[in-house]
């Protein structure tokens, strides 16, 4: 009904109100994405609870030889929707139906590596791989302590003469001067480009294209607070350290790892940081 003082005071009324709603409406929604974010922070965080507290800061590993292992295994795992406990359902990372391609051998053959890597080349400037520095030469400006089972974190520098097999690469970590990392001219024998944080999904650089290693498998990850490559076991894997699958387009898969020669300590590493074991084939 309209009211004694006419439709000019409902006017006057609503034009009132409305901005008022408005604010709280997006108010709620900015509540609403900082709960989802702190959400997937415990999730992680819980998940890093799951490693054993280390006494003391941990001591940066020099590199070092390293044994021959045999190469890991993988076993796919499936995509589902399932809800997060708080009515919203959540759909985990893109994958297609039969799950994550199987490890691919690590081969030194240049032919056999182009068409392992194919659809990720060219390697994209920026992009972070693990590196082979050449055996005799330093990786870090000391003494040269490179082997056949040296492997560092190193950056895409650019494709040399845009060839897809060639490109320079340099060390991430500085120099004992505290110069850049050395430079190198390097080949896709001597690179496993490591999953990409920002790749889209679907993307052949994605994590989630990448092999899912089993428990017990034999793996090569960064030590954490090095820019070493070392040998390890798989303890557990992402979908055990999160088994009600509570994740997002943001969710981090992380591993379980125990390094070789590491006193039995198990860490967890993001899984963008674990890829096949090269051994010395």
């Amino acid at each position: 009904m309209v009211p004694a003082e006419g439709l000019d005071s409902v006017k006057t009324i609503y034009k009132k109100l409305y901005p008022g709603l408005r604010d709280i409406q997006l108010a709620a929604d900015e509540d609403l994405k900082c709960l989802e974010d702190a959400i997937e922070r415990v999730g992680v965080l819980i998940a890093l609870r799951t490693a054993p507290f280390d006494q003391g800061p941990q001591e940066k590993r020099l590199k070092r030889p390293r044994v021959p292992s045999p190469s890991a295994t993988t076993v796919p795992v499936p995509v589902v929707s399932v809800p997060n406990g708080r009515g919203v359902s959540i759909t985990l990372p893109a994958r297609n139906s039969v799950g994550p391609p199987p490890a691919i051998p690590f081969s030194r053959d240049p032919k056999a590596r182009r068409e392992a890597l194919g659809p990720q080349l060219p390697l994209q400037e920026g992009r972070k791989v693990a590196f082979h520095p050449p055996p005799g030469k330093s990786a870090n400006g000391g003494a040269p302590d490179n082997d056949e089972n040296t492997w560092i974190l190193a950056i895409i520098i650019k494709s040399i003469n845009a060839d897809k097999n060639r490109y320079e690469v340099q060390d991430a970590e500085p120099q004992e001067d505290g110069q850049p990392g050395l430079l190198y001219n390097t080949t896709l024998r001597s690179i496993i480009p490591l999953p990409d944080p920002n790749a889209p999904p679907g993307s052949p650089s994605h994590v989630s294209e990448y092999p899912e290693f089993r428990t017990g498998a034999t793996v090569m990850a960064l030590y954490p607070d090095t820019s070493c490559f070392y040998r390890a076991e798989v303890i557990a894997t992402p979908k055990e350290l999160n088994p009600r699958g509570a994740m997002s387009s943001k969710y981090v898969p992380m591993y379980k790892l125990r390094f070789e020669d590491d006193d039995n300590q198990e860490h967890t590493v993001a899984a963008q940081l674990v890829v096949e074991w090269p051994g010395s084939t």
